[in-house]
């Protein structure tokens, strides 16, 4: 959870997962779907299906114990190499380093390193860092405060170099290039969408569509929808018949929500909509209003969910 999410925010999920999935056995046996709910606005849900999966592989095959080998444990779905150094150092105790954003963004600074930090060159470098500086047999201890080091004082913007620990030993700090660390690939223009949605009601329900298994927001629910060039509210029965063979009749606006995902933004035009012919397919259902917080939805259809109720 704490993977591309803050603590504070991490907090409340945190507990109410443990709650409800107290144990690997426990997480195995649940549908995707209540995993899925359950992880509903921590965004990001690739990691919440992996944890799911990974869960399953390690009930069947580890008998609900993570395995310690770090080989196997690289080999369960959702877990790569900063995830592995992270379990290995803080779980198993072992002299493993891990780099998540933070100290990527620490040891760059510390060592001044001008390489783009998320080349391969620079990762090699990085890596290297984490691992010569690894202080045998309190790898754990040391993981997380470097993390935290990043968190809350060697900070993206405005460093607090006067209040770090690690201020007369740090390179950039010296050379006056704590700003400029660590060095990225200049951003790509994000890409901008809209899409029209359709709000299909029918004698106190509404139809969702449920997103493919894989992909962004995967496994997840929605209201059908589809991508417009210039005017949602001429194009919506258009779109929609071609990626969903759904014939409508368009109402009424019901809003307009915007949202930026990682890789692009989107305004979503939604529209009350009343059915003329719905095909049979297992991806469509008809949910009671009441129901619609039991569909895990990304945040632009959970808002659509709320403006409806």
């Amino acid at each position: 959870m704490l993977q591309q999410t803050r603590v504070e925010t991490v907090i409340p999920y945190f507990e109410k997962w443990m709650r409800l999935f107290p144990d690997v056995t426990s997480l195995a046996s649940a549908s995707e779907q209540e995993v899925l709910n359950v992880w509903e606005g921590l965004g990001y849900y690739s990691r919440a299906r992996n944890l799911h999966k990974a869960a399953k592989v390690v009930a069947e095959k580890f008998n609900g114990q993570l395995p310690r080998d770090l080989t196997e444990l690289r080999s369960l779905p959702g877990i790569g190499r900063y995830t592995v150094g992270a379990i290995a150092s803080m779980a198993f105790g072992m002299d493993e380093p891990t780099l998540d954003g933070n100290l990527r963004r620490v040891f760059a600074r510390l060592f001044d390193v001008s390489e783009f930090a998320d080349s391969p060159a620079g990762e090699k470098i990085l890596w290297e860092l984490a691992a010569q500086n690894l202080p045998k047999g309190e790898a754990g201890d040391y993981n997380q405060a470097l993390m935290d080091l990043g968190a809350t004082v060697c900070l993206p913007k405005n460093p607090r170099c006067l209040l770090c620990p690690l201020m007369e030993i740090c390179e950039a700090r010296k050379n006056g290039t704590q700003e400029l660390r660590p060095v990225m690939k200049p951003k790509k223009a994000v890409p901008y969408h809209v899409h029209a949605a359709a709000v299909i009601l029918q004698r106190g329900r509404v139809l969702l569509a449920q997103r493919p298994p894989e992909g962004l927001l995967g496994g997840m629910w929605e209201f059908p929808n589809g991508r417009v060039v210039e005017n949602p509210a001429k194009e919506l029965t258009k779109v929609l018949f071609a990626t969903t063979k759904l014939r409508v009749k368009k109402g009424a606006e019901l809003g307009i929500i915007q949202h930026a995902y990682t890789h692009f933004k989107v305004t979503v035009h939604a529209f009350r909509c009343t059915p003329l012919s719905i095909p049979k397919s297992k991806n469509l259902k008809w949910v009671k209003l009441a129901d619609l917080d039991d569909y895990p939805m990304g945040k632009v259809d959970r808002q659509i969910a709320r403006l409806l109720k």
